[in-house]
């Protein structure tokens, strides 16, 4: 006999009445970690091929992806890192000639981080099968689907973002 929390279970991870097989929370989180393990793989490989940690590389995206330009302080908080923690990634990015330390003209106090050029086409290189994965799963979908799933993979950004801030 299904007692109420065997139902409530059930109705949290599965699709109801007339809900695509596939949509539910649970085939999503599956997917999610799946997708999310082939990239921990090709980042893990990167690093190793580079002789770099797996955050150096989150370092190098963050950098890559900010909308200005990237400071230390900035870099830590995105990373959740100790101020110690980033300043030896960042010695460590730049002795690889991955990253370059800029300082502000009007601010000599002000650090900015920058991809190197030869490093972001060596990353180019490197990805290029990932870009390639995604270029032909793009292909498979209407401008209107790729709408909804890139709204859906920006709330889950912002959502996750929240939980970093509040300690979680």
């Amino acid at each position: 006999m299904a007692t109420a929390d065997d139902r409530e279970r059930r109705t949290a991870t599965q699709p109801g009445p007339g809900v695509p097989a596939g949509t539910d929370l649970q085939s999503l989180a599956v997917h999610l970690r799946r997708m999310n393990g082939e990239i921990n793989r090709l980042v893990h490989g990167f690093a190793a091929d580079h002789g770099l940690h797996a955050t150096d590389v989150q370092a190098l995206a963050a950098i890559l992806d900010a909308d200005e330009p990237m400071t230390p302080g900035r870099l830590r908080e995105h990373l959740g890192l100790s101020s110690g923690a980033v300043t030896a990634c960042v010695d460590r990015l730049e002795r690889a000639g991955h990253i370059r330390r800029v300082r502000e003209s009007a601010d000599r106090r002000v650090v900015h981080l920058y991809y190197a050029a030869d490093a972001r086409a060596a990353a180019r290189t490197y990805f290029r099968p990932l870009a390639q994965a995604a270029q032909a799963a793009h292909a498979r979908f209407t401008d209107e689907e790729l709408a909804v799933v890139t709204r859906f993979v920006a709330a889950m950004n912002e959502e996750l973002a929240l939980l970093r801030f509040h300690g979680s």
